[in-house]
C-alpha cells in the first residue's frame, strides 16, 4: 500500500460498547476517521436525508430496536455507495448467507483478529472509491477541475505529495527532471505541470529520445534547411521551435547520444537554436522538462551522460512512484480506465476482482493497469468482471501468479514494511487455502470447517486468490 495509507471515513454501528471502542482504537490508529452509533436510527437518518458519507460501514447484526440486515438492506435501497461489513457473534452459514444476499460486502464472526478487520476494511474501502468513481462520486478528495488533479488519477500519500510538489513547481519557470519507472506516467506529470503554469496557452510538445534514430535526433531537436542531408526535401524547424513559448518535454533523455547531448547543453545555455545547414539562429524562449527512467547519476559516473547537462536539466527533481508503492489508487485508476474504454455506463469489477489486482505486484506500473483492463473489457461476460477476465500473470492462473504476491527485494528500493507485510500475508494465506483443499480433497465445505471459516466467507477466499476447488478433486 505504500509508505502512506489512504483514510477512509468508517462509521462503526455496533451496541456492545466495549467492542465498538477497540475497533474505533484499531482503525483510529490505522489512520482513518472512524465514527460510533450505539443504535441504527440515527445512521437511517442520515441516510434518508443524504448526509452519509463514509466509505465502510461495520454493522452488528443483533442491534437495540431492529435487526442489522435491516439497516443493511436500506443502505441497498438507498443505493448508497459505502461498502457494509456485518458484524455477529452467530456462526452458523444461514446467517452468513442471508447477509450476503442482502448485499453485505463481508460478514465477520465475533471474536475477530484486529489485524484481519484492518484488511477487510482496506478492501471494502477500495471496492467503495470504485463504485464511487464509476458513479462520478470522488471520494476523499472530492472533483476537481485543476489540471494537476485531472490529469494525476490518484488519492494515495505517495500522490498526495506527489501533487503537493506540482502545485509549488508549476508556476515556477525552472527546468524540472521526473525520474521513474517506465509506465508510471511521467509525461502526464510533464503535461500536468504545463497545464498549470504560466505557459499553458502555448504548446505543449513532447519528443522521446530513445524512439529516435540517432541520425535523426539533432534534426528534430534543432530542425534542418532544404538540402542539408539526404531526404531534407523541405525545412524544418524543429521540436525547440514548435515549443517556443512553450513546455518542451524530453523523454528518455537518459538515451540521448553523448555528442548530441553537447549540442542541447549549449542551446540550453544560449537559449537560441541553428537548424542544421543553417547559418544563422533562432532565439527560443522554451521550459524544458525532462525524464528518464534511468539512473542519470550512475550515467554520469560512467560517463554516459554529461555531468554539466544533468545539472542544467535537474533543478528541480521529482520522482514519480510506481504503482506497487500507491496500491490505494488502483480503484479510482480501474473506475478511469473502465469509463475511458467502455463508456458512460461500464461493467463492475467484482470484489475479488479488485483484491487479486490489489495484491500484483504491476512490474509495468499504470500502463500494465491500463492494458489489464482493456484485457478483461475483451473477455468479460455479464455486467461484472470476474478475475479470470483479467490476464493470467495478473489473476494467478498462468506461470507469473507468483508474482501476484512477490515482494522486492532489491538492495537498492525495498519495499516498505506495511506492503511487505501485506504481501506477505497474501502468499501464506494462498498457501494454506491449497493445503487445506488438498487435505479436503476438494470440498469447499469440508475445507471451510477444517479451516474455522464459515463456507461463504471461505469460497470468497477461494475467488480472491483465483483458487478452483475442481482442481482438488
Amino acid at each position: 500500500m505504500g509508505d502512506e495509507a489512504t483514510p477512509f471515513k468508517v462509521m462503526v454501528v455496533e451496541d456492545d460498547e466495549d467492542v465498538a471502542r477497540a475497533i474505533a482504537r484499531k482503525l483510529g490508529a490505522d489512520g482513518h476517521e472512524v465514527e460510533v452509533a450505539r443504535e441504527p436510527q440515527s445512521v437511517m437518518a442520515r441516510l434518508d436525508n443524504d448526509l452519509a458519507d463514509w466509505d465502510v460501514v461495520i454493522l452488528d447484526v443483533g442491534l437495540p430496536g431492529m435487526s442489522g440486515i435491516d439497516v443493511l438492506k436500506h443502505f441497498r435501497e438507498v443505493d448508497s455507495l459505502a461498502s457494509v461489513i456485518m458484524l455477529t457473534g452467530d456462526r452458523t452459514a444461514a446467517t452468513a448467507t442471508t447477509c450476503m444476499r442482502a448485499g453485505a460486502f463481508y460478514y465477520i464472526t465475533k471474536p475477530f483478529e484486529p489485524i484481519e478487520l484492518s484488511a477487510i476494511v482496506t478492501s471494502a474501502a477500495r471496492h467503495s472509491s470504485l463504485r464511487k468513481e464509476l458513479r462520478g462520486v470522488r471520494s476523499v478528495t472530492g472533483k476537481s477541475d485543476d489540471p494537476i488533479e485531472t490529469i494525476l488519477v490518484g488519492i494515495s500519500g505517495a500522490m498526495r505529495k506527489l501533487k503537493a510538489a506540482l502545485d509549488r513547481l508549476a508556476e515556477q519557470d525552472v527546468s524540472i527532471l521526473i525520474q521513474g519507472e517506465s509506465g508510471t506516467g511521467k509525461e502526464l506529470v510533464a503535461r500536468a505541470l504545463h497545464e498549470r503554469g504560466a505557459r499553458r496557452r502555448k504548446r505543449f510538445v513532447p519528443l522521446n529520445c530513445g524512439a529516435i534514430p540517432e541520425s535523426l535526433i539533432d534534426s528534430e531537436l534543432f530542425g534542418h534547411v532544404k538540402g542539408s542531408f539526404t531526404g531534407a526535401t523541405t525545412d524544418r524547424a524543429g521540436v525547440f521551435v514548435e515549443a517556443d513559448g512553450g513546455t518542451l518535454f524530453l523523454d528518455e533523455i537518459g538515451d540521448m547520444p553523448v555528442a548530441v547531448q553537447a549540442r542541447l547543453l549549449r542551446v540550453l545555455q544560449e537559449s537560441e537554436v541553428r537548424p542544421l545547414g543553417g547559418s544563422g539562429t533562432r532565439k527560443v524562449d522554451v521550459r524544458v522538462i525532462a525524464a528518464s527512467h534511468v539512473d542519470l547519476v550512475g550515467a554520469v559516473e560512467h560517463q554516459k551522460f554529461r555531468q554539466d547537462l544533468f545539472y542544467r536539466l535537474n533543478v528541480v527533481a521529482l520522482r514519480v512512484p510506481p504503482l506497487r508503492e500507491r496500491l490505494d489508487d488502483i480503484p479510482i485508476l480501474a473506475a478511469h480506465f473502465l469509463k475511458k474504454h467502455a463508456g458512460p455506463k461500464p461493467p463492475a469489477l467484482s470484489p475479488e476482482t479488485l483484491e487479486v489486482m490489489s495484491e500484483y505486484g504491476w512490474p509495468g506500473n499504470v500502463r500494465e493497469l491500463e492494458n489489464s483492463i482493456l484485457h478483461a473489457l475483451a473477455l468479460h461476460r455479464g455486467e461484472t468482471i470476474s478475475p479470470d477476465a483479467l490476464p493470467p500473470a495478473i489473476s494467478g492462473r498462468g506461470k507469473g501468479a507468483g508474482s501476484a504476491v512477490a515482494t522486492n527485494d532489491d538492495e537498492d528500493e525495498l519495499t516498505p514494511l506495511t506492503e511487505a507485510k501485506r504481501r506477505a500475508s497474501g502468499a501464506f494465506e494462498k498457501r494454506y487455502l491449497v493445503r487445506v483443499m488438498e487435505k479436503a480433497h476438494g470440498s469447499v465445505s469440508e475445507a471451510a470447517r477444517l479451516a474455522g471459516l464459515d463456507r461463504t466467507n471461505f469460497r470468497r477466499l477461494l475467488q480472491r486468490h483465483g483458487i478452483d476447488a475442481v482442481a482438488f478433486k
